[in-house]
């Protein structure tokens, strides 16, 4: 009985990705346009090989030269060097990169075209810092503001300001040449202000961010940082935007699979957000209140409040857990939450597919789903009950998804 329902979701799981696989998306939209010659391709994300890959079936020929850069372990074959930098915390490699990225642009004719194919994960993989700034600075302001009680946004404001990329900076390296930027979109309303910390778009609302209770060589460090272009920047002129795939794309993709497998389906709108326990008991509550037969769909990110020595896990594992407790003895309940990038936090693992034996079976191996979620460890919990999904890159980045299903009673 277990097998055919949690298969059904992997195969609606894998609908959704592939529809907003970052090598179809950009072939598709180039294929639509003819880009002014020479092209110079600049790719960074985690789905930035996808991409460029995309790039290459559908304008192969007139790409010059191309620099590429993405996540430890995402690197694919291509005709150009690819670099392998990290995520989610930043490292010398990310702060090599960048040097190479202004090389890079700083060389390319100012009569060319410039295609940027912008993926999630672009702000940790990819640095250049002003003077008198260094990866320890980095690596310090990152842990203050973790540990402030900012939301994302808030963060994301004060990250822009300590950087020569991010906050529309790449727009001034690249001006006046025509610029092109394909992107998948990662953020809540597909904003691209926050699309790789916006590197081609300008954010006005960098500064108005209080830093005063920052520490005083962070404070320092981003008083004498340079300021962002602004709004109506000459920078920008030459400067076109496309969102090619979004988290709105993969939920319909997934609806639209759903009853190929049998199950009607329901999209829920809002996007999901809050703590992952939370929102995991949530989740289930609304599963065992609704009507057989129906697959429930859900996108978005949730947040993990991290002890001082984490376990194995990432959000969407700390949410499948939570659920799982809500959803235990129940055979006719399942729910899947996963990163649409096929990594859920420092893990290998894409998330984790549980129903109403999950808390039984990990129990049986030895672990308490209650400590594991208090030593955010959910992973370990999970590998025990056999319920993780390892997907490998999934070419794309679109926030998570989760699948809900209870099953009809003949099943």
């Amino acid at each position: 009985m277990l097998d055919q329902p949690r298969q059904t979701l992997l195969e609606i799981f894998q609908a959704a990705i592939d529809a907003v696989n970052g090598r179809r998306r950009v072939a598709a939209e180039l294929a639509q346009r003819r880009l002014p010659l020479p092209v110079y391709l600049i790719a960074v994300g985690k789905a930035a090989c996808p991409m460029a890959r995309g790039a290459l079936d559908a304008i192969g020929a007139d790409i010059r030269d191309a620099l590429i850069v993405t996540k430890h372990g995402y690197a694919e074959p291509l005709p150009w060097p690819v670099h392998e930098t990290g995520h989610p915390v930043p490292d010398a490699d990310s702060l090599a990169a960048g040097a190479t990225l202004f090389r890079f642009a700083e060389a390319i004719p100012s009569a060319a075209s410039v295609l940027v194919l912008l993926s999630g994960g672009a702000s940790a993989l990819i640095e250049q810092l002003p003077a008198g700034a260094n990866l320890d600075t980095l690596k310090q302001m990152n842990e203050w503001l973790l540990g402030s009680g900012r939301d994302i946004v808030a963060m994301n404001r004060v990250r822009k300001r300590l950087s020569l990329l991010k906050g529309g900076r790449l727009a001034q390296a690249l001006a006046p040449r025509r610029v092109v930027c394909l992107a998948i979109s990662d953020v809540p309303n597909d904003d691209p202000r926050f699309i790789g910390s916006g590197p081609l778009v300008a954010d006005d609302t960098i500064e108005i961010e209080s830093i005063d209770d920052a520490p005083a060589s962070i404070r320092d460090a981003l008083v004498d940082a340079p300021a962002p272009p602004r709004s109506g920047d000459p920078c920008f002129a030459n400067v076109e935007f496309k969102i090619v795939a979004r988290l709105a794309d993969a939920l319909a993709a997934a609806a639209a699979a759903a009853p190929r497998h049998g199950p009607r389906a329901e999209v829920h709108t809002s996007v999901v957000s809050g703590d992952a326990v939370v929102v995991g008991k949530e989740l289930a509550r609304t599963l065992l209140d609704a009507k057989r037969g129906v697959v429930h769909i859900w996108g978005g990110e949730t947040t993990v409040r991290l002890p001082p020595a984490p376990g194995r896990g990432g959000r969407a594992q700390h949410l499948a857990l939570a659920a799982a407790q809500a959803l235990t003895g129940r055979d006719d309940t399942f729910l899947l939450a996963a990163g649409s990038d096929g990594t859920d936090g420092p893990t290998p693992d894409a998330g984790a597919l549980v129903d109403g034996g999950t808390i039984a079976r990990g129990s049986d191996g030895g672990f308490d789903a209650e400590a594991a979620l208090a030593q955010a460890d959910a992973g370990s919990f999970l590998e025990a009950s056999g319920d993780l999904i390892r997907t490998g890159p999934t070419g794309t980045n679109v926030m998570d998804l989760m699948l809900g299903l209870k099953v009809k009673n003949e099943e």
